[in-house]
């Protein structure tokens, strides 16, 4: 018989169970491209609302730059701190831009996560990841391709875009040369954030359609086969063999120390062949008497072998027999519908016993 095919066997949807632990190795439907349009709309935002600040702090940093280099001769002693001294400046001016992209990128993935998800699974170290046979065929997946498709995409959308509002530009470019350096680095920025801001729109379309196909793919990646769902469900339940094996295990236990109160009991109520009580009352210690033990078949021939061999005495009583046996648990106090016939009955055993 040819084997079936593992993506026809996982027919079915995936469990809770198999959902969480998923997540909890880290795993969730996910799409780059929801990050990058969140990163993207991070960086519209600081353009719109630090794009003159930065301008601002670059246009004073570059001049500082140009009018020391002039004056500033650079040597072994002095070079580290003025190397420095750029580093920070360049930091500072950069900070919002750097801060809101960190922030956005970490809030795209909490929102496709569903919240907040800590797992260690995903960084740590797998042959798998290291072999390059895998790895190899990583590279060369549908996969791999579909990301490759998808940048190619990408690059070409911005470049078209890029392309038509530059193009949309051209009559302006003219005027440029009539304008001082703030103002031309001004209308660059706005052509910059206009580009940035279409951009934005076909890759924010873009992205609804991946996160879409992502999610799909996630939930088809994590379908069970019907045995995993029986094996599952006898995880959570128990194997119904253990269960049984563990309820005869307790029925003999309850058994043992069933018997072992029989020869403590004042007398033996019977059917006189199909039931057995043992009747036990203590007037200092019960309110009302007791059945320390009871059983129907072999258990109540058992019930009585016992009793006769402890010199407990036996009495037959069908109809006090069978109520007790339907009506009363074992450690349970005699109903006050049967006080009578079982005072009666011990009544007539003290009797014996005074008599013995």
């Amino acid at each position: 018989m040819a084997e079936i095919d593992d993506k026809e066997q996982r027919s079915e949807e995936a469990s809770e169970k198999r959902r969480r632990e998923t997540r909890e190795k880290g795993r969730f439907a996910q799409s780059r491209e929801v990050t990058s349009v969140f990163v993207l709309m991070g960086s519209l935002l600081t353009f719109y609302y630090f794009g003159i600040y930065t301008v601002d702090k670059l246009t004073k940093f570059m001049r500082g730059v140009l009018l020391e280099s002039a004056t500033f001769s650079i040597t072994a002693s002095n070079a580290y701190p003025f190397i420095f001294q750029i580093i920070k400046e360049s930091i500072v001016i950069m900070t919002p831009l750097i801060v809101i992209i960190i922030i956005a990128g970490i809030t795209a993935n909490i929102i496709q996560a569903g919240g907040i998800v800590f797992s260690l699974d995903p960084i740590t170290p797998k042959f798998s990841r290291i072999d390059p046979l895998k790895g190899m065929a990583r590279i060369f997946s549908k996969q791999a391709l579909a990301e490759l498709f998808k940048s190619l995409f990408k690059i070409g959308i911005v470049s078209f875009i890029a392309f038509i509002t530059v193009k949309g530009e051209f009559d302006h470019i003219p005027s440029l040369m009539d304008m001082e350096n703030g103002q031309i680095l001004l209308y660059i920025s706005q052509i910059s954030f206009k580009i940035i801001f279409r951009t934005f729109l076909v890759l924010l379309i873009l992205a609804a359609i991946d996160f879409g196909f992502q999610k799909w793919s996630f939930e088809q990646s994590i379908k069970m086969t019907k045995q995993e769902i029986k094996d599952e469900r006898k995880e959570a339940e128990g194997d119904p063999r253990v269960k049984a094996r563990i309820r005869s295990i307790q029925l003999q236990v309850a058994r043992k120390r069933m018997m072992a109160a029989v020869p403590k009991a004042d007398v033996v109520i019977t059917n006189p062949i199909h039931l057995s009580i043992a009747i036990k009352y203590d007037r200092e210690k019960m309110l009302a008497p007791e059945v320390v033990a009871k059983g129907a078949g072999f258990i109540a021939e058992k019930i009585k072998e016992i009793a006769r061999k402890s010199g407990i005495p036996v009495v037959e009583d069908k109809p006090v027999a069978r109520m007790l046996y339907k009506t009363v648990d074992i450690g349970s106090a005699v109903p006050t519908t049967l006080y009578k016939a079982v005072a009666e009955i011990l009544a007539y055993v003290y009797k014996l016993k005074s008599k013995g």
